[in-house]
């Protein structure tokens, strides 16, 4: 029954969405991990809770039109997404990145159904975008261009009815220009954003958040084989937001991290990431990681990203883009006696990688689970939106690492629960999507 069950839903998946392989990736993943859910709950089945599920309830796609500095005209695609509000207003970051188009988008917001579920938080799944590129252009361009996006996201968005939030070419600059147009177009000051500044509405450790968050659950992976990050050595691909402050948690937890990387290619520093340094290049100069070696002449830049995971260690941290290790490169990390793999990044392993992981005895937390704590903390900013209150970052940070305890906890128990104790992928899938089976169950056919 179970293979009848993931064919079926597989075989509609692929037929109405052709040639969006992500997505599919995606899908499989969940239906997979699901089948022995909808065998002991028949009335999911009735309900047909798994073909609804891998349906978006809305799918908004508009064209985006913004003038350079020069005056000359360029046409974006915008997307929005807003897959499943059984459990809270659709929630999900927005992503400026040539690579963007709908599969993409649905892949993402198909995980953030079940990432959201995880928090605990009463928070649903959606997600966006634009194929539009903000690297090179100017603060005004990208002004004009949010400010055109804006003009047709504000229709379908609102504190209780979709909250983006940044995600890949998304930060302080970008959510700023469009929370400003949304305030304008609607005369409200509302939380429909977050990743805002702290002057207006932020929260302490959003941040920080994601990076600290895959950091936390992988603490009680290694807690679980009775270790902890006392030296150990790390490796973490990316040098954005995510890999910093992952970087910043690791090391202040006693772990070494060796090596950070971008699109061009990755440092290795066997005294330790000057962490400063990659902050400097990164968040003040934009910058390319190669420049860290001139710096600390005694690192070593390496072209071309993919070759990170051949840097022997004990922990690895996928946390730049999605299928950036595969079944060789997970070959390779197993060999070198890595421990334990945290995803950083939305879906960074294939699954014939996460097979290997698994098969080898390595510690596995997946995307979904691992680095929920950027949404989690998103939806602590909504909370202190609300109540016109702001939080210190102590608290904040409390409450994310009790958030990431919990969501441990569930993978670790749902796992167990159907028998496949230790497989956290399985667990995440089977704990988010409980949450939001019974809740589509309640409130009928709709």
């Amino acid at each position: 029954m179970s293979n009848q069950f993931v064919d079926s839903v597989m075989e509609k998946v692929v037929a109405r969405n052709a040639g969006e392989l992500e997505f599919h990736q995606a899908v499989q993943e969940v239906v997979e991990s699901i089948a022995p859910v909808i065998e002991r709950n028949p009335e999911f089945a009735r309900a047909k809770i798994a073909e609804r599920i891998v349906e978006p309830e809305r799918q908004i796609l508009f064209r985006v039109p913004w003038a350079d500095d020069n005056g000359q005209v360029h046409v974006n695609r915008g997307f929005r997404v807003e897959f499943n509000s059984a459990i809270g207003p659709y929630k999900g970051g927005l992503r400026f990145h040539p690579s963007v188009n709908l599969g993409i988008i649905k892949f993402l917001g198909f995980e953030q159904i079940f990432k959201n579920a995880l928090t605990t938080m009463p928070i649903g799944g959606g997600k966006g975008g634009s194929d539009f590129d903000p690297k090179g252009k100017s603060d005004n361009e990208v002004m004009r261009f949010c400010q055109s996006f804006m003009s047709e996201l504000f229709r379908h968005v609102g504190p209780d009815t979709d909250v983006p939030a940044g995600d890949i070419g998304v930060g302080a600059r970008e959510i700023g220009f469009l929370f400003g147009q949304y305030k304008k177009l609607t005369n409200t000051f509302t939380g429909v954003l977050t990743g805002k500044g702290l002057d207006w509405g932020g929260s302490l450790v959003r941040t920080e958040a994601t990076g600290y968050g895959t950091v936390y659950f992988v603490t009680r992976m290694l807690e679980a084989r009775g270790k902890d990050w006392d030296g150990l050595k790390v490796v973490i691909s990316g040098s954005g937001n995510v890999a910093i402050y992952a970087t910043q948690k690791a090391q202040a937890l006693g772990a070494k991290v060796i090596a950070l990387s971008d699109s061009n290619g990755y440092i290795v520093d066997n005294d330790g990431i000057k962490l400063d340094t990659v902050r400097q290049i990164k968040e003040i100069r934009r910058g390319r990681i190669k420049e860290y070696v001139e710096e600390h002449p005694s690192a070593e830049f390496h072209e071309g990203w993919e070759g990170i995971w051949t840097v022997p260690c004990d922990v690895a941290l996928p946390s730049a883009t999605q299928n950036e290790i595969d079944e060789s490169a997970a070959n390779t990390l197993v060999k070198n006696g890595c421990i334990a793999v945290g995803e950083g990044a939305n879906m960074p392993s294939t699954p014939e990688a996460v097979k290997v992981f698994l098969d080898g005895g390595v510690s596995f937390g997946p995307a979904k689970a691992a680095n929920a704590g950027g949404v989690a903390t998103s939806a602590l900013e909504m909370c202190q939106n609300s109540m016109r209150l702001n939080w210190t970052f102590e608290e904040v940070d409390r409450k994310l690492k009790d958030i990431m305890d919990r969501i441990y906890t569930q993978c670790v128990e749902a796992a167990d629960a159907y028998g496949c104790g230790g497989n956290l992928v399985t667990g995440a899938n089977i704990a988010g999507f409980l949450k939001v089976a019974r809740s589509m169950t309640a409130q009928g056919i709709v």
